[in-house]
């Protein structure tokens, strides 16, 4: 299970004021492309789960994930995740045609047929969005302050993975309210806001 807080923020100024504040704290940016997947007769979407082949800068690194029953509330997700590594020239191979995804010697992807049932039908692809992710490591935290960028318009977010999200929430949100900074609880998923075809109000 992935627990993560997550607070959105309105617009490109306070996603700069944040990075100018937490600067000393940084510690690699993250250039990612994400690409989501259900099977040919939605059996993913239908049971709540999607695949997401996940690129890393210039096709460095390829990971692929299954995301199921995702839930967020009062700003705190909470999902059943399962991840592992994919040869990145593999991973565009199966961009280009979804249909080796079905080939693909994965475990993730073994689940994705045997639990999901994807079967002759294959799979699809739904599209996706990038992602310009800032890492920064304070107060024994891991911030991951993300600007991503739809084809309809550009979100910008803090995310948080943490075992205790409620307290983690609260020292962040100190640290908004500290700096006037304004923030309010993350409502969508990235997937979901993506789905919508619209950014949240």
């Amino acid at each position: 299970m992935e627990v993560e807080v997550k607070i959105r923020l309105p617009d490109s100024s306070t996603h700069r004021a944040v990075s100018a504040l937490l600067s000393s704290f940084h510690r690699e940016t993250q250039r990612q492309q994400n690409l989501f997947f259900d099977g040919a007769a939605g059996e993913l979407s239908s049971r709540r789960a999607v695949l997401r082949l996940r690129f890393y800068g210039d096709d460095a690194r390829c990971v692929v994930s299954l995301k199921a029953k995702a839930i967020l509330v009062n700003g705190v997700s909470r999902v059943e995740e399962d991840e592992e590594e994919m040869e990145p020239s593999i991973g565009r191979d199966c961009v280009a045609d979804p249909s080796k995804l079905s080939e693909v010697d994965s475990r993730i992807l073994r689940r994705v047929r045997d639990e999901f049932g994807v079967g002759t039908g294959g799979f699809v692809c739904l599209g996706g969005f990038k992602n310009v992710r800032d890492v920064f490591e304070w107060k024994g935290l891991k911030l991951e302050l993300d600007e991503t960028m739809y084809d309809f318009g550009t979100c910008f977010e803090i995310e948080c993975e943490s075992s205790n999200p409620e307290e983690a929430k609260q020292v962040i949100e100190g640290f908004l309210k500290e700096n006037g900074i304004s923030y309010s609880d993350s409502e969508a998923s990235k997937f979901a806001i993506f789905r919508s075809g619209k950014l949240p109000q």
